[in-house]
């Protein structure tokens, strides 16, 4: 199979501190801002950024969140998001147009600027998304429509800006779309045969794959609502 010619432009770069905004809920570094200039990019993401719970965000396979701006308009047309509405309104650390989850595959290996990055999952939403937007549907939102993002971790550290292309340089799983990995483990509508694929990709963040595991073993049962809610024993 020949590999895609893919490659469009760093439409924008965002940073956010920790910050309480909400009484009585957990710290959250949703809120990100534009940056300008070259970003300087470690195994952890961008060094300018923050990250206030690294159990569900950050650290070596979530270093990096991508989000195509091609979305946005979807989701004003749906009057699920204000005609206002531009990038960073999810919380993302890039935004472009021209790459989305069905084009992109897990393991793919792209050049960031000057750096080179690994797709490694898609997005998890939780509670924190739908208070951030002001819209308490879009976590269970962003799992019908499969509409998540995706994360990076990062082969070699470097810089980015915007502007920078952003370029497909290896792909590693041709029939693993962002998409399809992320529809199997949000519903965990999968067979088990699928599953112990996803359990033995070691592209796959290991977090995934754990799931996964499980999955392929029969166990597809699991309590979202801690993540979804933010519900607590």
């Amino acid at each position: 199979m020949m590999q895609p010619d893919l490659s469009t432009r760093i439409a924008g770069i965002f940073h956010g501190p920790i910050a309480n905004p909400w009484a009585d809920k957990a710290p959250t570094a949703i809120h990100k801002t534009p940056v300008h200039g070259p970003q300087q990019i470690d195994f952890d993401g961008f060094t300018g950024d923050a990250q206030a719970d690294l159990t569900v965000h950050g650290g070596a396979d979530k270093a990096i969140h991508h989000y195509a701006s091609d979305h946005y308009r979807l989701w004003q047309d749906e009057a699920e998001m204000p005609l206002t509405s531009v990038p960073a309104a999810f919380g993302e650390n890039i935004a472009s147009l021209g790459l989305t989850e069905d084009t992109l595959c897990i393991g793919d290996i792209l050049r960031l600027g000057t750096a080179v990055v690994q797709i490694s999952q898609g997005r998890q939403p939780c509670w924190k998304l739908g208070h951030y937007t002001g819209n308490t549907r879009m976590p269970y939102l962003f799992q019908k429509t499969g509409r998540t993002g995706w994360y990076y971790r990062v082969l070699e550290p470097g810089t980015a800006q915007t502007g920078d292309e952003i370029t497909l340089m290896e792909r590693r799983q041709p029939d693993w779309t962002v998409q399809r990995v992320t529809r199997a483990r949000l519903t965990r509508k999968v067979s088990p045969e699928e599953a112990a694929v996803l359990a033995q990709m070691e592209d796959l963040a290991a977090g995934w794959r754990a799931a996964f595991t499980r999955m392929a073993e029969g166990d597809t049962g699991e309590d979202t609502r801690a993540r979804l809610i933010g519900a607590r024993d």
